[in-house]
């Protein structure tokens, strides 16, 4: 049963907490006066990114009585419900004649939060909020939250968090050192299994990451949205990820599964998504060269992490590459990018910095190498850009020119660190 006497422990717990969690800190900065609702998939450091921004308070005149830090996912607050979050405030004000600092980890699933967050932001509380769920960004939640709070994806590690994580630390011209053989080898690492910051304590990382995405997928997706039929959204799943790389309809992905003998339409195919896409599992990519109206026909999906994909294509490196490279520039340039096809197709097109990229785990057949080039410089033309990029695994850097284009070839270990 919740009650004051719940909160008051739960308050005074966490208070001593803060200072004894070991943070490594993200690269991520925010601003002094502004509230914040960090939004994420599971484990992607969200809660840890908010420990830092009190421990960061704490080494100002901020003591830890000003803290009030609550964990939605603890299992003393399982029957919390709308009306518990003024029952929380009223503990705190009995234990501190204090104007505390609002931290709210993981309230999403917790109906009305948005606003009673709303309230304390017009009452001048500062307040910090995490999230699993993208709705989190939906233009009905902007409505509510009027522009009081600021809101920031945490996302899995980049591969420079991810030596940061190793504590490796690279010297100026560390390509030309053993540093390089160091930073090729973690690569493989991160290649096969991601960056969620979890995964650097694990032996058994597929375990981990099999763990986690069943955690995702039932507890975040299927039991959120109360879906029936289990099995078609395990196997939309599956489809996704055979699809990775590759422009598809949702129409061909209901026919996909309806050819297992499992039943399905094409509107609850794209429902599905959305509450996969909700959860910071898939996401979509529109094409750059279709009219505004058409975009939402076709597009490409990927994985927000590529370990998680992994699960399903351990194999199939081209795929785990073109993944990476999209969850890195996600990490980059948020959603401001999209795929170019035409006659022609590149993979990655990055508008505002007239940036086109091909994703290719080698060129070293002959065949490929050229495919590449060829749709490459297609688009190069189309859109009147006299530089590209081929990112690669590990083929040797180069610049191929043509009729005054310039085409670099990139390993993708040195891609990810520029």
């Amino acid at each position: 049963m919740i009650n004051k006497e719940v909160f008051k422990q739960l308050i005074i717990e966490n208070q001593n907490y803060i200072n004894k969690v070991k943070v490594k800190y993200r690269n991520y900065s925010i601003e002094k006066n502004a509230n914040y609702i960090f939004i994420g998939s599971r484990r992607a450091g969200k809660s840890y990114f908010m420990y830092e921004v009190a421990q960061n308070l704490l080494r100002t005149k901020i003591t830890k009585e000003h803290i009030l830090f609550v964990n939605f996912e603890d299992e003393r607050l399982i029957e919390f419900k709308t009306q518990h979050f003024n029952l929380l405030l009223e503990a705190y004000r009995e234990l501190f004649d204090l104007k505390p600092i609002i931290f709210l980890d993981e309230v999403q699933n917790i109906k009305a939060w948005e606003k009673f967050v709303r309230r304390l932001a017009d009452k001048n509380f500062k307040v910090f909020v995490t999230g699993s769920n993208a709705k989190m960004l939906s233009q009905e939640m902007a409505s509510v939250l009027g522009g009081r709070f600021m809101i920031k994806e945490i996302h899995p590690l980049s591969f420079k968090e991810f030596l940061s994580f190793k504590k490796i630390s690279l010297d100026k011209n560390y390509e030309f050192t053993e540093q390089k053989t160091l930073v090729k080898r973690l690569l493989n690492t991160y290649f096969n299994y991601g960056g969620f910051p979890e995964i650097l304590n694990f032996t058994k990382k597929r375990e981990y990451l099999s763990s986690l995405y069943q955690k995702v997928l039932y507890g975040d997706v299927i039991a959120r949205h109360e879906i029936k039929n289990k099995y078609a959204m395990r196997l939309l799943v599956k489809k996704m990820a055979e699809s990775v790389n590759n422009e598809i309809s949702f129409n061909r992905i209901k026919n996909l599964i309806v050819a297992t003998g499992t039943s399905i339409g094409t509107n609850t195919a794209i429902e599905y998504f959305e509450y996969l896409k909700a959860g910071f599992l898939l996401f979509d990519l529109q094409n750059y060269a279709t009219k505004f109206s058409e975009r939402e026909t076709k597009k490409k999906f990927y994985f927000s992490d590529v370990g998680i994909l992994s699960l399903f294509l351990s194999g199939d490196k081209s795929k785990l590459l073109e993944n990476l490279v999209y969850s890195e520039l996600r990490q980059r340039y948020s959603d401001n990018f999209y795929f170019h096809k035409r006659k022609y197709e590149t993979d990655f097109y990055v508008p505002e910095n007239k940036m086109l990229i091909q994703a290719s785990y080698s060129l070293q057949d002959y065949k490929t190498k050229e495919r590449e080039i060829k749709s490459l410089q297609a688009t190069m033309s189309e859109l009147d850009i006299n530089s590209g990029s081929i990112i690669t695994y590990d083929d040797a850097q180069e610049t191929i020119k043509n009729k005054g284009r310039n085409i670099h070839v990139i390993p993708l270990w040195k891609w990810l660190l520029s």
